[in-house]
């Protein structure tokens, strides 16, 4: 059995939404409040007012509290103050910092001079390019006592030859950085950073022109033998490295001509002295003959003579010393036996069998003292005159040919002296510049020099590489620091030269001058100083990029308007 559903009630959209409770008990809004009847009424809005105050008391108290916590850390380095601070017993610290200089405020010298006034300012030396020239003004160096005249005035002339040889790296006279001073705080701040320092010493200094160089044969020296006629090799007497002298015979050559020019003057010889005889023999007669019969005999005889020259003249051409009048004072006989083997020393003379052996050998001679360098011919090979057979040379002088920067033309002079080192030797050589090419290498760009190389102990060798170096200039006591210990800053080459009271008492000064100075030749690890500081003097070294850093930084916008000169 079915039951029809009632429908449920309509809600009044205009009815009051229900507010939520408490145990049962309606909890009224902000808007409303509950009377002592249970009803609910509307709050005026000065009641609501005060209620908002009320309640946002709290939440503006907390965030004041983080505004002062956030306010006080940011002006303390976020540091919890000591106690003694918050009961106001402490002294107020006072801030003595100097930030532009590094040191406490109140001793730095370079905002109150007057703590430690600067000397004498002297300005440009023009004759030795630096500021305050320690050369001209001794009273300027950082001594405890000054140099003597004696030195000095060798340091003058030293600093002259310096800057007459070479061109130097110039300093710029409008610089002002010169008179500043650098400080630190303490010792211990210089040790900690790192700064270390040397005495300025005087120390040997050698100032050259370096290139690389080769030792070669002196040409000059040098002697190339061939055969003067087509032969061949009878006999070789020589072998490379053997020590030969003028005139010593290195190898026989059978050649067929040198007989055939003995032959022609044993002829003209015959034929000469037959027309000697015959021109006696008309003479005599002359009033019986014809004079047409002398004129001829004597042309006959002038003939004669002619070719006994031209025999003559053909066999000294070939190196044998033929004696004419000698051979004209013996017999046809003696004439052949002392052509046979003329020119060829007794020694081997004596080797040989004047009945079997034949007449046409030519003996090479050496033209000079000296060793047998090169040998390309064995007995019984074929010669000529295109090929050589021998090479001699005289080693007791080789030459050095050296390849030079050509922007130091303008310093070579024939007379220097050269040093060289030739690989795979300890010892240097020395000699002396003789010749200055003409022109540059059309590759390199490079000037050849040459020098001669006295080898009386014959232990240098052909074509032996090496570097030498030109000298220029040697001074045995240079002023020099260490290399690297000056800076460029700019518009000058400056050092940091340590003051001469630095260790006078607990409370000197800890400075550093700023001082110019012309440099000079390096040799590794020291530089030579032309001017600018003394021998006694300490500058800063190791960690003297610090002492730099701190220059240009009290200097940054100083407004410095040094420009290249």
């Amino acid at each position: 059995m079915s039951h029809p559903i009632p429908h449920a009630p309509r809600k009044n959209p205009r009815q009051e939404p229900v507010k939520p409770s408490v145990n049962g008990h309606k909890v009224p809004d902000a808007k409303t409040e509950i009377t002592q009847d249970g009803k609910s009424k509307p709050r005026g809005p000065v009641r609501r007012g005060i209620s908002f105050v009320l309640g946002s008391i709290g939440p503006t108290l907390v965030l004041a509290g983080f505004a002062a916590v956030f306010w006080y850390g940011h002006h303390n380095d976020w540091r919890i103050p000591k106690f003694a601070a918050l009961t106001g017993e402490v002294e107020p610290v006072v801030d003595d910092w100097c930030e532009e200089h590094a040191v406490p405020e109140s001793i730095c010298v370079e905002c109150d001079p007057t703590l430690m006034p600067k000397g004498p300012d002297y300005g440009w030396c023009s004759d030795h390019g630096v500021h305050n020239c320690v050369l001209d003004h001794p009273d300027v160096a950082q001594l405890k006592q000054p140099p003597s005249r004696g030195e000095l005035a060798a340091d003058l002339q030293r600093a002259a030859r310096a800057l007459a040889i070479a061109p130097r790296k110039e300093n710029n006279s409008g610089c002002k950085i010169y008179q500043t001073r650098i400080q630190f705080a303490s010792i211990e701040a210089v040790m900690q950073a790192g700064v270390d320092v040397e005495l300025v010493e005087r120390h040997p200094i050698v100032e050259s022109i370096s290139g690389n160089g080769e030792i070669v044969y002196d040409p000059t020296r040098q002697a190339k033998l061939a055969s003067r006629v087509p032969g061949s090799v009878w006999r070789v007497f020589k072998n490379v490295g053997d020590k030969v002298s003028k005139g010593e015979v290195l190898v026989v050559v059978d050649a067929v001509e040198v007989g055939e020019l003995k032959t022609s003057l044993l002829r003209s010889l015959a034929e000469e002295k037959l027309q000697q005889q015959n021109v006696s023999r008309l003479t005599k007669a002359r009033s019986a003959i014809a004079g047409a019969r002398v004129l001829d005999a004597e042309a006959a005889l002038a003939k004669a003579r002619a070719d006994v020259l031209s025999a003559e003249q053909s066999l000294r051409n070939l190196g044998l010393p033929v004696d004419v009048k000698r051979l004209r004072g013996m017999d046809e006989q003696q004439v052949l036996d002392e052509l046979r083997f003329i020119g060829i020393p007794s020694s081997i003379r004596s080797q040989l069998d004047a009945q079997s052996d034949t007449a046409n050998l030519l003996p090479l001679a050496s033209p000079m003292d000296g060793i047998v360098i090169e040998r390309t011919v064995t007995p019984g090979e074929v010669v000529n005159p295109s090929r050589m057979l021998f090479q001699i040379g005289n080693t007791r002088q080789m030459w050095l040919q050296l390849s030079v920067p050509l922007e130091n033309m303008d310093q070579l002079a024939i007379g220097q002296r050269i040093r060289f080192a030739p690989d795979g030797s300890r010892q240097d050589v020395e000699g002396v510049l003789d010749w200055i090419d003409t022109s540059a290498d059309q590759d390199t760009r490079m000037l050849e020099v040459r020098a001669v190389l006295a080898n009386d102990g014959g232990r240098l060798r052909n074509e032996t590489f090496g570097m030498g170096e030109i000298i220029l200039r040697e001074e045995a006591d240079a002023i020099v620091i260490p290399t690297g210990a000056s800076h460029w800053e700019g518009c000058c080459q400056v050092v940091f030269v340590r003051d001469k009271d630095y260790f006078s008492g607990p409370d000197s000064y800890k400075l550093f001058h700023v001082r110019s100075v012309r440099l000079g030749a390096q040799n590794g690890d020291v530089t030579e100083v032309i001017s600018g500081v003394l021998p006694g003097e300490v500058i800063a070294t190791a960690g003297s990029d610090v002492l730099k850093a701190q220059l240009l930084k009290n200097n940054l916008g100083a407004g410095c308007d040094c420009v290249a000169e």
